[in-house]
């Protein structure tokens, strides 16, 4: 499969509204900063407000997953709005990052509820009449946690609906959608989730582009369980096969970059198995976290994932998939 760019040509929001509602394919478009890119007949990305967003519209409303950094949510709303003519009824959070929950409490106040205010709220949902934000329920505990968060958020903003089991499902827009809860992969609330008539699934940041993958082993992240949720993605994406001319299968929208396809996500899952097992291997030699750093894991990948510098450095990969071993070993 080509490799699919965010970059956009000048369109206006409206055009592209009045091609989703005849039901065909629009254009790329821009909003100011944000790139919003059609991946399918009614499902979207929109790129430029921290995280990557998607966007599902249809005759019950839109589903956005991931709500984006605070600091951009209006922009986010008013390219929603030029998308779909329906409220947001859903707010999907696939972490508790601040750049994928920021604009949770925004987007649900400018959404609504699909069930009535006089009875929808007695199995506990208090958000008088909004859209409903989902997560997996570790999400809530950690936005909700009084101490030690980096980013504290206001009770406006944490998730109004959570679940704990493997899947939460619902049908909206003429289509199924599954929300998979990872329990330890970047951190232990992600969650992915599976558009299956359109055949689009949002990753999170369990795939990133832009490096290696971020495992956030404070926040409860291993990286056996990043190489789980890999395999997960692998088994529900189906490649561009036999007829690989088409560039079609299933698309995988990541956390922030490029969509991939199955081939990719694979291809990401066999370079993390790859250094894991080089770094599982170092460490059963008895090699120190100094030694296996200097003995470089993570060569071959390095040139295209790597950096050392920024948020999240090789050698802060490394240091992690190194602590998720060792506490996996001291398990045993």
């Amino acid at each position: 499969m080509s490799q699919r760019s965010v970059g956009l040509g000048a369109l206006g929001i409206v055009a592209a509204a009045t091609m989703v509602l005849a039901q065909q394919a629009p254009e790329r478009v821009t909003r100011g900063d944000l790139e919003v890119l059609p991946v399918r007949a009614n499902v979207f990305m929109i790129a430029g407000a921290g995280a990557n967003i998607t966007v599902q519209v249809g005759i019950d409303g839109a589903v956005v997953v991931d709500a984006g950094s605070a600091d951009r949510v209006d922009q986010v709303i008013s390219v929603i709005r030029g998308l779909s003519r329906k409220p947001i009824r859903y707010v999907v959070d696939t972490s508790a990052d601040a750049d994928h929950v920021g604009g949770n409490e925004r987007l649900a106040k400018a959404g609504q509820t699909l069930f009535n205010v006089g009875n929808a709220f007695a199995s506990g949902m208090t958000n008088g009449g909004a859209a409903a934000v989902l997560s997996a329920e570790r999400v809530l505990t950690r936005m909700s946690a009084p101490t030690g968060e980096a980013s504290p958020f206001p009770p406006a903003a944490w998730p109004t609906e959570t679940f704990a089991q493997p899947r939460k499902y619902m049908y909206l827009n003429d289509e199924g959608i599954e929300v998979l809860h990872q329990p330890a992969a970047h951190t232990d609330g992600d969650s992915i989730v599976f558009f299956r008539r359109s055949d689009v699934v949002v990753a999170g940041d369990i795939v990133d582009t832009r490096h290696f993958p971020v495992i956030d082993v404070a926040r409860g992240g291993s990286v056996q369980g990043e190489i789980a949720a890999l395999n997960k993605l692998v088994e529900l994406a189906i490649p561009s096969v036999p007829i690989v001319s088409r560039e079609a299968g299933t698309l995988v929208i990541t956390g922030h970059g490029r969509i991939y396809d199955q081939t990719d996500v694979a291809e990401y899952r066999d370079m993390v198995t790859i250094i894991r097992d080089r770094i599982d291997s170092l460490i059963k030699q008895g090699k120190t976290l100094a030694e296996i750093k200097v003995a470089a894991p993570t060569k071959g990948y390095t040139l295209r994932y790597g950096s050392d510098s920024g948020t999240w450095t090789t050698e802060m990969f490394v240091a992690a998939v190194y602590d998720s071993l060792r506490q996996q070993g001291a398990k045993r």
